[in-house]
């Protein structure tokens, strides 16, 4: 069992939902909703602690995962830290209308789903969805002349779309992508099969138009069921 301090985050950066570490420096319990600094590699973020304690380490238990490295925290967000975060709010706005007028200077086909600064400033995010590869070197010169800093126009897919733009499913419930998956299962029909539910794709199928990913839950469950009848026969 992995006993070192650790907490799960989410960042809307690349980062999205991991764990972290809690390094002893930070006195202060961690608890769900409190935003932090994190360092990663190469750079800075703020993110949201998501799950922490007892709950974590059983995760990370059956999860099979111990001693990876990890991001570490920094500190919790202070006063500076908000108007940081205020600062690069408005500056991705900013950097949505930028890019809507440059893709028409340049003739791309693109669609704008989301940007973001990371913390540090030391680059900024472009993420957008397309029908096919896009040419777009000239456009990625100009964003960074324009904004001083690295550009990333990173092609994302439908089900990282509705992951990033967020909604409630038809269960009422806000979307398991953008909520607490950290990563995409591969789900087909046969585990619609499995569990008795009729073959109808369009009830099957998320916002994002894929088949749901709560399909793999119920399967995953009757699975765990299926075994401890095994054992106690």
């Amino acid at each position: 069992m992995d006993d070192r301090n650790i907490v799960e985050a989410h960042c809307n950066g690349l980062l999205g939902t991991f764990y972290c570490l809690v390094p002893d420096s930070i006195t202060e319990e961690l608890l769900p909703d409190d935003r932090i600094i994190v360092s990663c590699e190469d750079t800075v973020e703020i993110a949201t602690v998501k799950e922490a304690g007892e709950f974590v380490r059983v995760k990370r238990q059956k999860s099979g995962l111990y001693g990876e490295l990890l991001p570490c925290i920094i500190r919790k967000v202070d006063a500076n830290d908000c108007t940081t975060l205020e600062k690069n709010s408005a500056e991705e706005l900013r950097a949505m209308d930028v890019f809507k007028v440059k893709v028409q200077k340049y003739n791309l086909s693109m669609k704008l789903i989301d940007v973001h600064y990371q913390f540090d400033r030391n680059k900024l995010y472009f993420f957008y969805t397309a029908d096919g590869r896009v040419d777009f070197r000239e456009l990625a010169k100009d964003l960074a002349a324009n904004f001083k800093t690295r550009i990333e126009l990173r092609q994302i897919g439908v089900r990282d779309e509705a992951k990033r733009v967020g909604g409630i499913g038809t269960c009422g419930r806000e979307f398991c992508c953008s909520s607490f998956l950290c990563n995409f299962k591969k789900i087909t029909t046969q585990l619609a099969s499995e569990q008795n539910l009729a073959s109808n794709f369009s009830k099957l199928s998320g916002p994002c138009g894929k088949l749901k990913c709560c399909l793999s839950f119920e399967s995953e469950s009757q699975n765990g069921n299926h075994n401890k009848n095994q054992e106690q026969a």
